[in-house]
């Protein structure tokens, strides 16, 4: 897989402000942020996309939300609610090709448009 920003974060290549690390799962906070808390959560093992997971990788997966989880407590949103949010692909708007889970809230979130 070619190198990414999110590798790069993992490799300490490039800063980031980290939120929660463990042997397999790294978030921080997104530098673009959509609501008041907005984290990005990836696995430290390159997979591309949501179309690139096997099935032998669901545990990480799994691993993953239950990071948001913890992370959605530690911020304060667990409570009120949160939005779990994973592109794939262009048409999905996925911008960095390494997996990536979206955590957003902190705030009324609206709906969401196919648009």
């Amino acid at each position: 897989m070619t190198e990414t920003i999110f590798s790069k974060i993992i490799n300490r290549e490039l800063p980031a402000d980290i939120v929660y690390e463990d042997d397999q799962v790294l978030a921080f906070r997104d530098i673009s942020p959509q609501a008041p808390v907005h984290v990005l959560v990836i696995p430290k093992l390159e997979i591309a996309t949501a179309n690139d997971i096997r099935p032998d990788q669901a545990e990480l997966v799994g691993k993953m939300v239950l990071a948001a989880q913890k992370i959605a407590l530690d911020e304060g949103i667990a409570e009120d609610g949160y939005r779990l949010v994973m592109n794939c692909n262009r048409h999905g708007c996925q911008e960095v090709f390494h997996l990536h889970l979206h955590l957003i809230g902190g705030r009324q979130l609206r709906g969401i448009s196919a648009g």
